[in-house]
């Protein structure tokens, strides 16, 4: 089994990558938990929504893992909801840290910053993706993860992004 997981700041087409990738090559995709959470809260999200959306976003990921399938994209994976916390209230909880390692993603796509800015209800910081961009970098790094950065229009991303999966699913 084979896991990308696609990771960096908001609005950087994480969602819309993990899709195109899913359907090209007929793999299983994970979409992000958040989004279906924070649609159905009706007051501002709180730490431990946070915490909440993390455990469903492990949940998610568990499931689709039960499948067994060759390849899996991970859209949103642990790293984010670990950076929102430890941004947004100071601190993350082991447990997370701990899922982040055992993740064993093979490839992370960070996504870069070079595309414009969508508004959205559930977007907070157009003013800080080039802060949250270094955050998921050197996160990447601590780890000694294996990634590669993704730039440029949202189709040289699926191009840049096929060409490391194909690299990858070829020595594997």
């Amino acid at each position: 089994m084979i896991k990308i997981g696609i990771t960096g700041p908001e609005s950087t087409g994480k969602s819309t990558l993990a899709e195109q990738l899913a359907n090209h090559y007929g793999a299983v995709w994970v979409p992000e938990y958040a989004r279906e959470y924070l649609a159905n809260l009706q007051r501002p999200y709180t730490q431990t929504d946070v915490a909440q959306i993390a455990s469903g976003q492990l949940a998610r990921m568990d499931q689709a893992l039960k499948q067994n399938p060759k390849l899996i994209f991970f859209d949103t994976e642990l790293i984010v909801l670990k950076i929102w916390l430890e941004n947004a209230y100071g601190t993350s909880p082991d447990w997370l840290r701990q899922a982040i390692e055992q993740q064993n993603i093979d490839l992370y796509l960070l996504m870069d910053i070079d595309l414009p800015w969508e508004p959205d209800p559930q977007r907070e910081h157009p003013h800080l993706r080039q802060f949250f961009y270094d955050w998921y970098q050197r996160e990447l790094k601590a780890h000694k993860f294996n990634f590669v950065t993704i730039s440029g229009s949202y189709q040289h991303r699926l191009q840049a992004a096929r060409q490391q999966i194909d690299k990858l699913l070829a020595s594997n």
